[in-house]
């Protein structure tokens, strides 16, 4: 393991043994979303400054949600676009959790940003994210031209399940021949496969527990909708036809297996999947900027990716 991430896990580890916290279920929602806030900012003190951030309304499925628009310094007055979905189990993390991410990506590529706050769990269950991440995108496509996206360059991205929120965006709007998307970037994408993967039974952290999966699946209650469910979260879903991809992976993640594995399911069906493996990191590393510099080169990897599709 990349061995600043490892000291930051074994301070986590011992702080835990000293103050062993209260399971999930006992904790209310919003106070786990306030801790993973705190955290994961506390991580991102220097990300890049010079990429304007600009919050605003776009379209959720049952009305306005918040957004972010990223514009590097220097951009020209229209760029490539990507849509950004955060990670965190459809249930924590917001636009703050992931803001340093987003300048990162912003900064190194020269293009904008728009990161979405959709609705989350369990108080907007599935499929209510990702509705909102539909809505979100097809309004990115509707007001190109006022936030700065090249229209015919638009890509949608996302870490853990916001990776399956533009996966599964991508599925949905590849029969809509005005709002084609361009590329989707999966980062330790949540799939949600329909068998358990060796790597979930295998790992129990670190980062992402046995217990945190239980609680975002319970949270998430994804059972009133079981074949929707099929479709965006589990290998029911058609991919053929989807965009080109970027799937990353880290080696010390339970999800590694299932974006692997969706990587291979592209390609198989004709879709350009280009996978990057980070055998040394954890789930979650791209919002850990300050923890470990292999962070900060990761997200040159995914800049340069993403210019590389777009560009």
């Amino acid at each position: 393991m990349d061995p600043h991430i490892r000291a930051m896990i074994d301070a986590q580890t011992a702080l835990a043994a000293s103050q062993p916290p209260p399971p999930l279920d006992a904790i209310a929602p919003e106070m786990i979303r306030a801790g993973y806030r705190m955290q994961r900012q506390a991580q991102n003190l220097n990300a890049p400054k010079d990429v304007e951030a600009r919050d605003l309304k776009v379209d959720g499925a049952a009305g306005p949600i918040g957004a972010r628009l990223y514009t590097p310094a220097g951009a020209p007055a229209t760029t490539p676009g990507l849509v950004y979905f955060h990670g965190g189990g459809f249930a924590i993390g917001d636009l703050e959790t992931h803001d340093g991410h987003c300048r990162r990506l912003a900064a190194y590529s020269g293009f904008r940003v728009l990161a979405v706050d959709y609705r989350l769990a369990p108080e907007h269950p599935f499929p209510a994210g990702h509705d909102d991440a539909l809505a979100a995108t097809r309004w990115a496509f509707d007001h190109a031209a006022e936030i700065g996206f090249d229209p015919a360059r638009i890509a949608v991205g996302g870490c853990s399940a916001g990776g399956n929120l533009a996966a599964s965006v991508s599925i949905d709007l590849k029969a809509e021949p005005t709002r084609r998307i361009a590329w989707q970037m999966l980062l330790y994408p949540g799939i949600w496969p329909d068998e358990e993967t060796a790597s979930r039974k295998r790992l129990d952290g670190p980062i992402l527990t046995k217990a945190a999966i239980a609680w975002f699946d319970k949270c998430l209650a994804v059972g009133s909708h079981p074949q929707k469910a099929r479709a965006a979260l589990g290998s029911a879903a058609d991919v053929s036809g989807t965009p080109p991809a970027l799937v990353v992976t880290a080696g010390y993640d339970p999800l590694q297996d299932e974006g692997r594995d969706y990587a291979a399911r592209l390609n198989a069906a004709g879709v350009k999947a280009q996978h990057l493996h980070y055998p040394d990191l954890v789930h979650d590393f791209y919002i850990m900027g300050d923890v470990s510099p292999a962070v900060d080169a990761a997200a040159h990897e995914a800049a340069e990716a993403m210019k590389a599709a777009l560009g």
